[in-house]
């Protein structure tokens, strides 16, 4: 599936007509939950036809498209899916128990609904919430795809304006000669990563450089009365603050993804539990500004794209034992160089990276026609003919003899 993104260009009651779809959508899914919540074991057919109950009981909700509607009950079930799931994998803590939407920011239409244009310029919305014709601004060519294609359209509304989202059916992969190269990563606060040669890729820290700038705006903010105009304005423009930061962080994981995986045939990295370590309040806002879960979320992507592999390993004792000798030297935080028995000095990092390297050499699998048929490997059959089934044929050794 690839997602393909335009900026939306019209009137201003066009962007009014927008916003009431997707209060729509919110009270479709906030009683979608409630439903769920009175009359537990319910399960998607039910809230289906609670759907169109709503659109025959109120009008507002009638002008929405049907298919609108039933991707807001499919979202409300997705997340009543994950609880029941947790509670199966029995996953410590809390559940994800579904909440309340006050601040929904989509609507999502199925194959129904819209039409595109000729030229695939202009995308009209033809159901009776009166959003009409919008422009596509973007530099997306549709034209390679055919209507069939798209299964999905989603108008999104940011600070900086209203999105129209296309979720195609094609194949994204590209045809990459090997480069015979393998790679480590070890992420960090000091460093974005540093890899098993040494190379350290520096921390933008994009969230620390705006933070000055963020603090103006919420000053400003918090100085408007509460439910005024001006008070929306100051919003909006603390949230084109935090939408540039996301989004320069953002493209910072993807081109730094990009230039990795291109560059190298298996990239290994540590599986780590991000949620996990932003609970130590000291160092959450310097993992939050790393972006990591960017990072390995596109190199996971560029991975399938270029046909590159992928390979995530065990954190634990990365940093503290030697990738010279194995031995463990316990070492805290401030501690930037790992100093071992043997006489091995090298940094932190970098001996991490190459302990991440070597973790995923030996985790790898390893497939081939011995696997698949043993037989092929020159086995005879499994007992020999007149034999008592106990005398088993033993496999032909095919190593050298020593």
């Amino acid at each position: 599936m690839l997602v393909v993104e335009f900026k939306a260009k019209g009137k201003t009651t066009q962007y009014s007509a927008i916003d009431e779809a997707i209060r729509t959508v919110q009270f479709v899914r906030n009683q979608a939950i409630r439903y769920w919540m009175d009359n537990r074991g319910v399960g998607q057919k039910e809230l289906y036809r609670l759907s169109k109950t709503l659109r025959a009981e109120f009008p507002f909700a009638k002008t929405l498209n049907s298919s609108a509607c039933q991707a807001a009950i499919e979202r409300a079930y997705s997340s009543i899916a994950r609880v029941h799931d947790n509670w199966k994998k029995s996953i410590p803590g809390k559940k994800g128990y579904p909440q309340f939407k006050k601040n929904c920011r989509s609507v999502e239409y199925k194959t129904s609904g819209w039409k595109l244009s000729i030229d695939r310029k202009q995308i009209t919305f033809t159901d009776k919430n009166g959003i009409g014709k919008l422009k596509l601004k973007g530099t997306w060519d549709l034209n390679f795809y055919q209507i069939e294609q798209i299964k999905r359209v989603r108008l999104v509304r940011r600070a900086d304006g209203y999105y129209v989202q296309f979720l195609v059916d094609a194949e994204n992969k590209i045809d990459t000669k090997p480069t015979g190269k393998t790679i480590g990563l070890d992420v960090g606060i000091k460093e974005f990563y540093t890899d098993s040669n040494g190379h350290t890729e520096p921390n933008p820290k994009f969230y620390r450089t705006g933070e000055k700038r963020l603090k103006f705006r919420q000053r400003r903010v918090s100085r408007k009365k509460k439910g005024s105009t001006n008070r929306k304005k100051a919003i909006n423009r603390l949230g084109r603050v935090h939408l540039k930061i996301s989004r320069q962080r953002e493209e910072h994981a993807k081109r730094v993804a990009r230039c990795v995986i291109q560059s190298n045939d298996l990239v290994a990295y540590e599986d780590l539990r991000i949620k996990n370590l932003v609970k130590n309040h000291c160092l959450a806002k310097s993992i939050n500004d790393a972006g990591w879960y960017q990072f390995r979320k596109w190199l996971e992507y560029f991975g399938v794209k270029f046909g590159r592999i992928t390979v995530t390993v065990n954190p634990a004792y990365t940093s503290q034992q030697c990738s010279n000798c194995g031995t463990l030297i316990q070492k805290s935080l401030s501690t930037r160089t790992h100093v071992c028995k043997c006489g091995f000095v090298l940094d932190r990092d970098w001996n991490a990276a190459i302990n991440i390297l070597k973790s995923a050499l030996s985790t790898t699998g390893h497939v081939g026609t011995w696997v698949k048929d043993r037989n092929a490997s020159g086995d005879s059959t499994s007992t020999q003919v007149g034999a008592i089934l106990p005398e088993q044929v033993g496999s032909v050794n095919e190593e050298s003899p020593p």
